[in-house]
């Protein structure tokens, strides 16, 4: 398997972040683990196709732990591993800038965006 080559830090983080719907999750995720409805209810707007699709990467990545409970009925949840714990704590001062700014940012004519 070819490894990936980033040109900075930033790089790589966005890399692991990709996308809308991880942040949501990684924020969902922060106050301990949640089973799978409960974690799409805290998303929002989010497909169960997709949010199954971005949890399987972020499995992948190592951010998230996914614990299978064998009885019945079957019960999955989701945590923060160490890895999306440092992660989630790396964007707080992002989710604060953006709280800051929510009005400027929800003033940007995002209809003209090239």
């Amino acid at each position: 398997m070819k490894k990936r080559e980033f040109t900075c830090g930033l790089d790589a983080a966005i890399a692991v972040m990709g996308g809308k719907w991880k942040g949501l999750i990684l924020f969902a995720l922060q106050d301990g683990p949640l089973r799978f409805g409960e974690l799409r209810r805290q998303v929002g707007s989010i497909t169960e196709r997709v949010l199954i699709q971005q949890l399987r990467e972020m499995e992948t990545a190592g951010l998230v732990h996914r614990e299978v409970y064998h009885q019945v009925p079957p019960k999955v949840e989701y945590s923060l591993t160490d890895f999306g714990h440092g992660l989630n704590t790396a964007l707080a001062p992002l989710g604060e800038w953006g709280e800051t700014h929510m009005d400027e940012i929800a003033a940007i004519p995002w209809d003209r965006m090239p």
